[in-house]
């Protein structure tokens, strides 16, 4: 016997949380305290020997990237020389979009909607203007953007702001109709303000309603175009501070758009018309146009149609301008698209789209508002998309979308995701996908091409899957912290088509997306990939580079739970290990509660949610559904959803479990091996003493069993509700209080913690839950089965909702030729271990604390040409690491609930450590994960706090309160992986994943992408001497001595606040710490200075063109006038 080391046992007492009579229970070995050293030495030999290497110093949380599509998109803007496209959203966050892989998220603190945005255009800096009436200033010159100043509005609302190229003085308009300037730099009110009683003329009555445009004169930058919401058009002399021109119009304006030449513009209105108008005669607009509106025969102005929103005009040099609008089609088409005209000469084109249109934007060549436009796309934002238009091409194909931004094609409804998996996954999954992309995109580079991005430090590849409410499951390239979808795979082909109006003859308890995805398991090694279905179905897929047509196997299964007039169930009917030829048992689905869906005719019985299809199905490469198992209705009750899967390749087997019970299916047979209530598998081990039980007793327990897979989470009435259980984790949003309070309206929670510490204190009220108790955990190990084993056996560990682990031994064929002949035998070991709370995930560990992998089957083709001996032959990874082999004299069981962690020596059963995560909470998620070299226990929990906890000690690593729980969606899809990542849905369109590794944070700043890149901003044409001389003023306009403080003073204090932001602080603070820290600070600093040193160059190399121009045509006057006498003049 070892020596024993009684200060390592105190260390461990005060590392592990103490249980006391928390977790008593009779028999299993589970024991209520901590047991340091266990029996006999060997259970406590292991705490001396393994040396854990993670410290708190390893783990950081923060924010990496965000993907997928901006939600509730409001505003957009472009930077036509950076080439980079930003987003505003109705949240308050800004998405800014390059080249792929340039994708920057940033949020405004106040959470007020973007109203506009503006960038400074090749200045690496954004203004966003927002609902709640500030502006605010954005440095882009760094890879965190952050605020370097903010302007409250106190007493107007903003409602238009608008930026001159290469210009300092943004016009803001407001709601009052008032225009105001504010210095970009300073970011400081100038005194100068249009009012809107002076723009107008003094006798009209009436107020002219809030400013919807402005915007300089292409010809003259000292004239200023003001429109007015009810029709009236300023055109505003900044010198002479009085108004040049006014127009007046019967319909409301929504944009104004300029020809480039300065001499007529353009207006969209409410009646579905555009007005265009010349400077020279502005009592009426030139010409009228509704485009959609009927032709009336007795030559009367044609019937009004929708608002045109907004409408661009954009010239070329060789063809006729271009006309683009979004809005204005006619009143007698109500079930028409939304759409976007382009009107381009004669030729109109309507392109329809599938949501409605949130803004637009034509890319042009040119920055500079006064030369030929030169269209060449159209940015369209929709409400759930973003579309480019090719512009150069006739038929105006859109181009091929290079981000991620169709995540939510269909609402996604859960997550997986796996860092460091098999290198040659990814070709192959892409390889695969390929085949099915989408035709007839243009064949131009895609137009937003910023930015700059490398692969960075970080070279493990990295997969996320999402499963959809349609059925459907993509995979993902995430590697290198970007997102590219490799592979889509369509569950629901394996099911006939529902006809319209079949619903209530079936037996579906789904109205709406039968199909949905519930929960996935993807072994990587293997590419076994398995789906559980909300209608209660289990789908196998083998991976296959070869077209296959053949029928899907498909087997039913029957679990139910006879509880109504017996104290302890009796074993069902059907036998566990039926023969391959009997009619196979049946399954029932989930639902969160046993009420009874109601049905016509008969009572429904032995018959599935969905058909399999039972024609030959025609298979592509890629994923092939290899068994479909289904679980039926039992005596007019449905299937319960299923609330936990297990898929293991080298067993051939598939576990899932519900509120009823367990099955196990062999996949490689086709054949149900068990089907068995929850009660029936602990045989003679059964901890708890069932009574008889009287209505309200049951009602008080029934609380207890919460599955926390199950899309029945927190939803009490999942049988009715079911329908829209997979629009609340993309639509509804539940306050952490609620949630809180829905887990804890039981008035008898307090008597039963008392009582019944092993049950839970939370409560989600569902009659007869009593004996339901359900199947939240599955996994499958090579493990010591019962106590005092002396090998390691084929073993899967079932967790139950009441903190019950039932180990069931397998007995697999001894060698692989018999494997598909002789049966496998699945029995009940007796052991039983159990924690507080709900069971939610298993790890094994060897005695070095290393973390043994699950035995796999190594992938081979199913229908490769190849049919030799040697092919056929299964090839299969027992011990990963192999050492975990050598030193199998025992194991750690790492087993983790949504209350506690406990962490086992096995084969002696003893509980070495214990640790109480949370008594008023409950875990979410908890995953053991590889990090450094080493392995940890990860922890999501309900109150927003992540966790790390060592292994196989338990002691707390880590412990942030970061993400307030404020929706299902959060709850349902967060997910932790490998190498410290994480990831969620921040809203139904977008995932945000997050690193919980502080060498990840560090070498954050080096994986992000710039999106600022030094260019030149392109010359201006040469204007000739005439039209400099002649074609305005507009060179010689100098705002800096008409809106500076010494001409037109200061605004008033109480108009707006001034508020500094922060800056570069951002940045220097993500990568705070060390040389890093310093590096990134002298980099602003560097990039301020040469920022500042640019401007100044810029501003001698004007003045030096200006003077230039100046002498020139000095010297032409001079030159002209030089011989003529005083009487030619």
């Amino acid at each position: 016997m070892k020596k024993f080391n009684f200060r390592k046992v105190l260390d461990g007492l005060t590392a592990a949380s103490p249980v006391g009579s928390s977790s008593g229970g009779s028999g299993s070995g589970a024991g209520g305290s901590v047991h340091p050293g266990g029996t006999a030495g060997a259970a406590g030999t292991p705490r001396e020997e393994i040396q854990e290497t993670l410290t708190s110093d390893y783990f950081q949380i923060c924010k990496t990237v965000r993907h997928g599509f901006p939600y509730l998109p409001t505003a957009l803007a472009f930077d036509p020389v950076q080439k980079i496209l930003a987003i505003g959203t109705r949240t308050g966050a800004i998405r800014i979009l390059g080249r792929p892989g340039v994708d920057c998220y940033c949020q405004h603190e106040s959470g007020a909607a973007v109203l506009q945005l503006q960038f400074l255009i090749n200045e690496g800096a954004l203004v966003s203007a927002c609902a709640d009436d500030a502006l605010h200033l954005w440095n882009l010159r760094q890879k965190r953007p952050a605020i370097l100043h903010s302007l409250k509005f106190n007493r107007e609302r903003i409602t238009y702001c608008h930026l001159p190229f290469q210009s300092k003085w943004l016009y803001v308009g407001t709601e009052r109709g008032n225009t105001h300037i504010v210095n970009i730099e300073s970011f400081i009110l100038s005194g100068y303000v249009i009012m809107w009683n002076k723009a107008i003329e003094l006798s009209t009555k009436t107020h002219p309603g809030p400013v919807v445009h402005l915007s300089d004169s292409p010809r003259d930058e000292g004239k200023l175009l003001i429109g007015y919401e009810n029709g009236t058009i300023v055109f505003w002399d900044l010198r002479s501070k009085r108004a040049d021109l006014r127009a007046y119009y019967d319909e409301a304006i929504h944009s104004v758009a300029w020809h480039h030449e300065g001499k007529q513009f353009m207006c969209s209105h409410s009646d579905g018309s555009l007005t265009l108008w010349n400077l020279k005669s502005p009592n009426r607009p030139f010409q009228t146009t509704i485009p959609h509106g009927k032709v009336q025969r007795d030559g009367k102005k044609p019937e009004s149609c929708k608002p045109i929103l907004k409408v661009e005009y954009k010239t070329c040099k060789n063809s006729e301008p271009f006309v683009i609008f979004s809005g204005g089609l006619s009143y007698d088409k109500p079930c028409r698209r939304p759409s976007l005209t382009i009107m381009h000469g004669k030729a109109i084109t309507v392109l329809e789209m599938d949501h409605p249109i949130v803004d637009f934007l034509t890319l042009c060549e040119t920055p500079y508002p006064n030369e030929f436009q030169e269209p060449y796309a159209v940015v369209v934002l929709l409400e759930k998309d973003l579309i480019v238009v090719d512009l150069t091409q006739s038929n105006f194909p859109i181009f091929e979308n290079p981000y991620p931004i169709d995540i939510h094609e269909s609402p996604v409804t859960c997550t997986e995701y796996f860092a460091d998996c098999p290198p040659d996954l990814i070709p192959v999954l892409y390889s695969v996908g390929a085949k099915h992309k989408k035709q007839g995109y243009s064949n131009k580079e895609w137009p937003i091409s910023g930015g700059a991005w490398n692969l960075g430090a970080q070279t493990y590849p990295e997969i996320i899957i999402t499963g959809h409410a349609d059925g459907s499951v993509k995979f993902w390239d995430a590697s290198a912290i970007t997102l590219q979808m490799l592979y889509k795979l369509k569950t629901s082909k394996v099911f006939e088509k529902q006809k319209v109006g079949e619903g209530k003859a079936t037996a579906e308890i789904v109205e709406e997306d039968p199909f949905a995805v519930q929960m996935m398991y993807w072994c990587p090694e293997s590419r076994i990939f398995c789906v559980a279905g909300v209608s209660a179905y289990v789908i196998v897929y083998r991976f296959s580079k070869h077209e296959v047509n053949t029928e899907i196997a498909s087997l039913e299964v029957r679990l139910q739970c006879e509880v109504e007039d017996i104290i302890t169930p009796e074993p069902e009917t059907n036998p566990p290990f039926p023969d391959a030829s009997s009619q196979p048992p049946s399954l029932k689905s989930l639902s969160g509660s046993t009420n009874t869906v109601a049905c016509e005719g008969t009572m429904k019985d032995s018959i599935p949610c969905l058909s399999v299809k039972a024609r030959p199905v025609r298979m592509p490469p890629g994923y092939q559904a290899d068994l479909v198992i289904q679980l039926v209705w039992v005596d007019g009750e449905p299937p319960q959803q299923i609330t936990s899967l297990a898929v293991n390749s080298a067993y051939g087997l598939v576990a899932f479990g519900n509120c009823n019970g367990l099955a196990v299916v062999d996949f490689m047979q086709k054949t149900v091996l068990l089907s068995m209530g929850t009660l029936d598998l602990y045989g003679s081990s059964d901890p708890y003493q069932r009574q008889p039980r009287s209505p309200r007793k049951s009602r008080q327990f029934a609380a207890d069993n919460f599955c926390m897979r199950g899309l029945s989470n927190f939803y009490p009435d999942l049988t009715k509700r079911i329908r829209t259980s997979y629009q609340s984790l993309t639509e509804l949003s539940d306050s952490p209080v609620s949630l809180e309070l829905e887990r804890c309206k039981s008035p008898t929670s307090e008597n039963r913690e008392n009582s019944f510490s092993r049950s839970r204190s939370s409560s989600v009220s569902s009659i007869d839950r009593d004996s339901k108790e359900a199947i939240t955990a599955l996994y499958f190990m090579e493990s010591f089965a019962r106590k005092n084993d002396s090998a390691v056996s084929s073993c899967l560990w079932v967790g139950t909702g009441l903190g019950m682990v039932i180990i069931l031994s397998l007995n697999l064929p001894a060698s692989d030729d018999l494997r598909q002949s002789e049966p496998v035998m699945v029995s009940p070991s007796g052991t039983v271990l159990t924690l507080k709370g709900a069971v939610l995930t298993f790890a094994c560990l060897d005695c070095m604390g290393t973390l043994i992998h699950q035995p796999y089957e190594v992938w081979r083709d199913p229908h490769s040409a190849d049919d030799g001996d040697k092919t056929r032959k299964r090839k299969l990874v027992m011990h990963s690491p192999s050492s975990s082999q050598d030193m199998g004299d025992h194991q750690f069981a790492v087993i983790c609930s949504e209350k506690q962690a406990k962490v086992f020596s096995l084969p002696s059963q003893t509980c070495l450590y214990v640790h109480n995560i949370t008594e008023t909470s409950f875990l979410l998620r908890a995953d053991v994960v590889t990090l450094c070299n080493s392995v940890c226990l990860a922890c999501f929990c309900a109150n927003g706090h992540i966790m790390t906890l060592s292994l196989p000690s338990l002691r707390p690593l880590l412990d942030i309160n970061y993400l307030p729980v404020t929706d299902m969606r959060i709850a349902r899809t967060f997910c932790f992986t490998n190498e410290g990542q994480a990831l969620y849905l921040s809203s139904p369109t977008e995932i945000q994943r997050l690193t919980y590794s502080q060498e990840m944070c560090d070498n954050l700043q080096d994986m992000l992408g710039d999106l600022f890149t030094p260019v030149e901003t392109p010359e201006a044409q040469n204007r000739g001497f005439l039209k400099g001389l002649f074609g305005g003023s507009g060179q010689a306009f100098d705002r800096e001595e008409l809106f500076g403080e010494a001409t037109a003073g200061k605004a008033s204090r109480s108009l707006a606040q001034h508020i500094p932001g922060s800056g570069g602080i951002e940045g220097v603070r993500g990568a705070a710490g060390g040389v890093i820290g310093d590096l990134t600070r002298a980099r602003i600093a560097l990039d301020e200075r040469g920022q500042k040193l640019g401007e100044l160059d810029e501003r001698t190399a004007s003045m030096m063109a200006s003077a230039e121009a100046f002498s020139k045509h000095a010297h032409e006057v001079m030159l002209k006038y030089k011989d003529k006498k005083w009487y030619q003049f």
